[in-house]
């Protein structure tokens, strides 16, 4: 399918999106796949300048907010700037940040921060679009969460549970929010090849890129990481009225992490 063909014809025209976290990586990709897809896209990320060069990559109808998502008083501003624009049918709650450490290790101003950022910031964001979307007849919240939040993970305390706290949440809207027609999923990946993920390796491994990478990629027993593009694919599906009857649903992305490990 063309970009001129899927503006007029793909799985979300017509519809408008909000994508947190949309600057780079997982988010950027979602954002972009909207766009393909027919969407009018509101990228919303704490980096303001890269928002906006994102926006500009995409072209398209895509415009940039930034906002710390965790912020309550900026989440409402901007969401607010949003629905001045007109209705919002999509959310996707994509924005975190990671952490590695086990309960030990983790010291309590990173495990506060990564509850306020992973955690709350999903319940702001979602609770800034929740009325809106009852008001307009309904919408589709979609949260990134990850199989850190489904498995025990070597040294993902906090991280893990975030993500845990995420799935919970996912469950809880979509179960609160079935009479106004508003569906609620998450996707958990497993890993996926970002550019957080390059710099990881390139500070903790320097020299020895190319052999952790191919270790972190073993990982998944498919034998490589995720790429963005896929999990944006499952997305774009997840807010298509394709999806209209899968609601409270949590849809790995692992390569067969949770079930064929062995």
């Amino acid at each position: 399918m063309t970009e001129e063909t899927s503006r007029g014809s793909g799985a979300l025209s017509g519809k408008t999106a909000i994508i947190t976290g949309g600057a780079s990586g997982i988010g950027l990709a979602i954002a972009t796949a909207f766009d393909r897809q027919g969407a009018g896209v509101s990228i919303v990320d704490q980096n303001e300048a890269g928002a906006r060069a994102a926006a500009e990559a995409i072209g398209g109808s895509a415009i940039a907010f930034g906002c710390d998502v965790s912020d309550a008083e900026r989440v409402r501003e901007t969401f607010g700037a949003i629905f001045a624009r007109g209705r919002v049918n999509i959310l996707v709650n994509n924005a975190g940040v990671a952490h590695v450490g086990t309960v030990e290790s983790t010291n309590e101003e990173d495990f506060d921060r990564i509850l306020r950022i992973n955690v709350r910031g999903v319940y702001l964001c979602t609770r800034a679009v929740v009325e809106h979307m009852k008001e307009r007849g309904g919408g589709v919240i979609l949260n990134m969460a990850s199989i850190a939040g489904m498995a025990g993970l070597p040294d993902r305390f906090a991280y893990s549970t975030s993500k845990g706290a995420v799935l919970a949440m996912t469950f809880s809207v979509a179960r609160d929010y079935l009479g106004a027609k508003i569906r609620c999923n998450a996707i958990s990946p497993a890993r996926v090849h970002t550019p957080f993920v390059d710099g990881f390796v390139a500070k903790n491994y320097p020299g020895r890129e190319a052999e952790m990478m191919e270790t972190l990629g073993r990982a998944q027993p498919v034998g490589r990481m995720a790429e963005p593009e896929e999990v944006a694919s499952l997305a774009v599906w997840l807010c298509s009225e394709e999806a209209s009857f899968v609601t409270g649903v949590n849809y790995p992305l692992d390569g067969g992490y949770m079930n064929l490990r062995g």
